[in-house]
């Protein structure tokens, strides 16, 4: 008889900590997490803010906390987690024992690894007793995201096509026709394309004669990433490293130009987070928050391809008007007969065209300027 007391009483006991400590477990509970940065470029070091409150006056025995991560997060210290990684997201859980009125904060340090667009949406909170009888789940929205922009390179790991050409562009900052600065007529040279020919002049003078243009102080770049790798390549990028050093290239060039005071756009063919059928092109501009622009786009690009590059270049000189001239960058792992056409209009009005290759390994000194 006292055997069957005593069961009923450790029965009773597990019940009343079961109703106690498991039931309103996750009552008054608050959890945030948030990351200490917004933005950062491929490789730079950030940290996961987690902090959780407990606001009633009973503890809570166990608190299990679990989220789904990029794998690309590369986080420095497991100690107070366990992480089981995949190729594409990571599972992270940690489990906490919260005193009554208190509060716990968690710095976790972490590389950002890829570059890319992340959300940081929802974690599973968990709780119950001290046998487990009564538990709790419910899910805490996050809603924080980071922008992890490419990576950026120092002048001396750019390509040296790429240096002769930025010394070309700064020497050429006090030498640029401005085609809206009209100071008169000269002879024709037999290099000047035809849309700068004054008809009238020549037909008084009896020889060809051209608009003599001014010069402006500041040439505008617009820089395009190609993520087609190679000619035959469709939809899916076939070599996303040789895309990602494109865009490390381009965000470079972005950077270093607009710090000069330079104005620079910027545009690719690929599919992009907007999930737009419209390429990406920014209008040149200068400025910090023009350069953010540029970067988060960059952040944007996915590995597939919206359309062919040539297509790209063709709705380019649809869409500019005669007698703009710009100085475009053109970063690509290929160069077909097709893009070849399509630079050659482009040079034809005037403008200046650098094409920079991409290989698939990376090679130092061995570009040429197309």
């Amino acid at each position: 008889m006292a055997f069957v007391w005593l069961c009923f009483a450790g029965i009773l006991v597990v019940l009343i900590q079961g109703l106690l400590f498991g039931v309103p477990v996750l009552r008054r509970i608050s959890y945030t997490r948030h990351l200490n940065k917004d933005h950062c470029y491929a490789g730079d070091s950030l940290e996961m803010i987690e902090v959780i409150l407990n606001e009633k006056r009973l503890p809570v025995i166990w608190l299990r906390l679990e989220a789904m991560l990029p794998a690309s997060f590369s986080f420095l210290s497991r100690e107070v987690m366990q992480i089981s990684k995949g190729s594409i997201y990571q599972n992270h859980r940690s489990v906490f024992t919260l005193k009554p009125y208190s509060k716990i904060t968690r710095y976790h340090p972490f590389i950002a690894q890829s570059r890319g667009v992340y959300n940081l949406e929802t974690v599973s909170m968990s709780g119950g007793d001290l046998f487990g009888l009564f538990s709790n789940t419910k899910l805490v929205p996050m809603n924080a995201s980071l922008w992890v922009y490419p990576k950026l390179l120092s002048i001396d790991d750019m390509p040296s096509s790429y240096r002769t050409w930025q010394g070309e562009l700064e020497v050429s900052r006090w030498v640029v026709e401005d085609p809206f600065l009209i100071l008169g007529t000269r002879e024709y040279s037999g290099n000047d394309p035809m849309n700068r020919i004054h008809w009238k002049a020549s037909a008084r003078t009896g020889q060809l004669q051209v608009y003599k243009q001014g010069y402006t102080a500041d040439p505008e770049v617009i820089v395009y990433v190609n993520v087609q790798v190679n000619a035959e390549m469709w939809n899916m990028v076939s070599d996303p490293d040789m895309v990602e050093r494109a865009l490390s290239y381009a965000a470079t060039t972005a950077s270093y130009l607009i710090q000069q005071g330079m104005r620079v756009g910027f545009g690719h063919n690929a599919m992009h987070g907007q999930k737009s059928t419209q390429a990406i092109r920014i209008e040149p501009g200068y400025g910090k928050a023009h350069l953010d622009e540029i970067l988060k786009a960059m952040a944007e690009v996915e590995m597939k391809c919206l359309q062919p590059f040539q297509q790209f270049l063709k709705d380019e000189l649809i869409l500019r008007t005669e007698g703009e001239t710009w100085d475009y960058l053109l970063i690509t792992g290929h160069v077909s007969e097709q893009i070849e056409e399509q630079i050659w209009h482009l040079r034809s009005r005037g403008n200046s065209v650098m094409v920079l290759p991409v290989h698939a390994e990376m090679s130092s000194g061995k570009e040429a300027i197309a």
